[in-house]
């Protein structure tokens, strides 16, 4: 079984967007997929409340305790884990020991890829990440095709070890789905359709 953690020390990048697409991604392809909530402000399991009976089934698991963490019996093929904000060291080791892949999404603003690299620092550092246990996946999230800071990131992400995945844009479309407990993966329209291949090479990393 994958477990899929997606975090971030830094707040405001987008971790449950990424959590939510990725595990309806998985599932509409037929996985037998759980969304576990490590936050306090449980927006992933609300997600997973709002979604409709006729999508793809999502699990929800509550592990906004650390007590919680890992209590899950039943066989399924992946849990994406969306993570607190503000992750501190020991919460983060307790998380990244349940982690098969960790995606660490990061906005195109120096404030957020200073927090970042330090972040990535630290996880680095985990005993389970250095022996290989668990790959590093970094997204760049919510970004205008406008901006000028994009590439500065991309470079500054590669000169210390951490190369960029993929580029997931800045759409609208997103928040609609995260009001409607839906993703990208849901349904086959030209908007989501455009979008989906921005995701392709995240999911290829996470099958590997």
């Amino acid at each position: 079984m994958r477990k899929i953690l997606v975090v971030n020390s830094k707040g405001g990048c987008g971790k449950t967007t990424i959590a939510t697409n990725l595990a309806v991604a998985l599932a509409a392809r037929g996985d037998d997929v759980a969304l576990a909530d490590a936050d306090r402000q449980k927006s992933s399991l609300a997600w997973v409340k709002r979604r409709p009976e006729n999508l793809a089934a999502i699990e929800a698991l509550n592990w906004s305790k650390a007590e919680a963490i890992g209590g899950k019996n039943k066989q399924l093929d992946a849990i994406v884990i969306d993570g607190p904000g503000g992750l501190k060291s020991e919460h983060a080791k307790t998380l990244i020991a349940e982690a098969s892949d960790i995606v660490v999404p990061v906005l195109a603003s120096a404030f957020d890829w200073n927090a970042t690299l330090k972040f990535l620092d630290d996880i680095s550092d985990i005993k389970r990440v250095r022996k290989g246990k668990a790959d590093i996946h970094v997204v760049a999230n919510r970004i205008n095709k406008r901006s000028t800071q994009v590439g500065d990131l991309e470079r500054t992400l590669a000169d210390r070890g951490f190369p960029l995945l993929c580029r997931i844009s800045d759409r609208v479309l997103y928040a609609r789905h995260a009001a409607a407990g839906t993703g990208v993966f849901d349904y086959s329209d030209s908007r989501s359709y455009e979008i989906r291949g921005q995701w392709h090479p995240l999911l290829q990393a996470v099958d590997s």
